[in-house]
């Protein structure tokens, strides 16, 4: 449909109004009549982990699978969807490479595709959005002017880290230990790697900014205090983070509460429920069943607050905050509230509570955080592998970690670049204990210089010295960029296209699917989920016992 004209395009709504790039339309329901069937829709994901890309129409997005899992990584209120759709913005691409976009300006926003129109809808009330055809680029970079003016909350104006517009200043160089050591990390293996950063063979320090301790470290999931394997205390921990010359992070989760907490055993009025009274689930992880916080309640507020005060007095500059997705799942609060604003009520306690110290939201609605945040992580984990047969066949679940996963819904959120600092996870150099291929490393490298965002869990001792080198390369340079396309970057003089490599995966065969319904039943049983939990521990430990650190 090659020449298609706002004109052409019949627009219901309250009212209209012009404004730069497009048009300012509003209503609680309004639609765009396409004047003929488009080629692709553009998903927009919920939070970092979900599924953001371009998807031809005739392709099916089936429901991710387990069942079990849906609330940790799209919005439940829209996972069984079946037309295109997405959360608060959607487009559909003409004939002639043009889109034509509908994005929302306000929260509890939703756009999908029925049959010839792209409707907005907002589950409160009513809002504005922004209308624009032309080319994808400069509606995204328009759109982020908009949604900037919107979310950049007065009392934070001043940090020009979360400012929209202007210069941003450049995000930290962070190790992190996840993707390594997973939970089985402890002081002694976290002070070793600490040391081996500044002490090799070779001639190149590791020049991190963040040395950040990811999850592992706690008591419990809602009990956020030092274990067993870190005698010392976090106060000393982050002393000897100090001495190396680093700031120190830490990893927290604290809008989702386990029923050993003291949060769920003396306080379960603070988290959020159903309509019938039972709590609402957020999910299955650690070997045990998650809950969420109402982040309306006073009393969980202070509890939140005192928490982050608690992270910064430990000393701590450098917060990753992770699953904050429970803070907006559908439910009952304790104040009759939208779900995303009170999601967002909470973020800004979290934030006025932490200070300076440096927040990074992960696996969190994107939207609502705008504003209120450093860094955003914008696509799913990052994995020693680049496919999975399990995520794309069986389960045909787009927010399963992997590497293709990450670079195609990070690549189609760049244009958050103008309002936060994008984190697309972390990338590798190391050849053990990794199936990465030179060419899908470099795919994931060059990502993060395109986002400006740097970060790895390499065990340095894992290295070699030409791995090192390459590492330590990575961390002190900064290419020069240039998009020229959709998919298309010029970096330095080299030409990268990641068209390749961002599609959708062929849908299963009929045996793949039945196999696939088959592990999703199981992997919905708690059991079997320990289970699983438990042989991953296993097999850490044993790569770890035979590749010492």
């Amino acid at each position: 449909m090659p020449g298609i004209s706002s004109e052409q395009i019949i627009i219901h709504a309250e009212r209209t109004s012009e404004t730069e790039g497009g048009r300012i339309i509003s209503g609680s329901l309004v639609s765009l009549l396409l004047p003929s069937v488009p080629l692709r829709y553009l998903y927009s994901g919920w939070q970092s982990w979900s599924l953001t890309s371009w998807v031809d129409i005739s392709r099916p997005v089936r429901p991710l699978r387990p069942i079990s899992q849906r609330s940790r990584v799209a919005d439940p209120d829209y996972v069984t969807e079946s037309r295109p759709n997405g959360s608060w913005y959607g487009a559909v691409e003409t004939g002639d490479g043009r889109v034509i976009f509908l994005g929302a300006l306000g929260l509890e926003s939703h756009v999908h595709l029925e049959d010839m129109s792209l409707v907005g809808h907002y589950e409160t009330g009513s809002g504005d959005w922004f209308f624009a055809i032309g080319d994808e680029i400069e509606i995204m970079e328009r759109y982020a002017e908009l949604l900037g003016e919107r979310f950049t909350p007065s009392e934070f104006s001043d940090r020009s880290s979360i400012k929209s517009g202007g210069n941003i200043t450049s995000p930290y160089r962070v190790w992190c230990s996840w993707y390594s050591l997973l939970t089985t990390i402890s002081e002694n293996m976290l002070l070793k790697i600490l040391s081996d950063m500044d002490s090799s063979t070779s001639d190149h320090s590791l020049p991190f900014d963040v040395f950040q301790i990811d999850d592992g470290w706690q008591a419990g999931i809602g009990n956020w205090e030092p274990n067993n394997k870190f005698p010392s205390g976090m106060v000393n921990m982050v002393a000897s983070i100090h001495s190396s010359g680093r700031k120190a992070g830490l990893w927290l989760a604290p809008l989702l509460i386990s029923p050993p907490s003291s949060v769920y055993q003396e306080h379960r009025d603070w988290l959020l429920h159903g309509e019938n009274g039972e709590l609402v689930s957020a999910g299955f992880n650690w070997g045990e069943p998650l809950f969420a916080l109402d982040t309306t309640h006073p009393s969980a507020l202070d509890w939140l607050a005192a928490l982050m005060t608690k992270v910064r007095t430990w000393g701590f500059e450098y917060a990753k905050l992770d699953f904050l997705y429970a803070g907006a799942l559908p439910g009952k609060r304790h104040v009759d509230m939208p779900r995303e604003t009170a999601f967002r009520n909470g973020l800004s306690i979290i934030r006025k509570a932490l200070g300076n110290t440096y927040l990074l939201t992960c696996g969190t609605p994107i939207l609502p955080s705008l504003g209120l945040c450093d860094g955003i992580r914008i696509g799913p984990d990052s994995a020693g592998y680049f496919t999975s047969r399990l995520g794309d066949t069986l389960l045909m679940n787009f927010a399963f970690p992997g590497g293709r996963n990450v670079v195609r819904t990070t690549l189609n959120r760049l244009w958050l670049k103008e309002l936060v600092h994008i984190d697309p996870d972390v990338v590798y150099f190391t050849s053990r204990q990794n199936s990465l291929s030179l060419e899908q490393k470099s795919l994931l490298q060059n990502l993060a210089q395109i986002c400006n965002f740097k970060g790895t869990s390499d065990i340095p001792s894992w290295l070699t010295a030409a791995e090192r080198q390459s590492l330590h390369v990575f961390l002190e340079t900064t290419p020069e960029i240039r998009r020229v396309g959709r998919t298309t970057f010029q970096i330095d003089d080299h030409l990268l296209d990641y068209e390749s490599h961002i599609g959708m995966p062929s849908l299963p065969n009929a045996i793949s699917y039945i196999l696939g319904e088959i592990v999703s039943r199981l992997a919905d049983l708690p059991l079997v989920m320990r289970l699983f939990e438990f042989y991953s521990d296993f097999a850490l430990k044993k790569i770890l016992k035979q590749n010492p650190l």
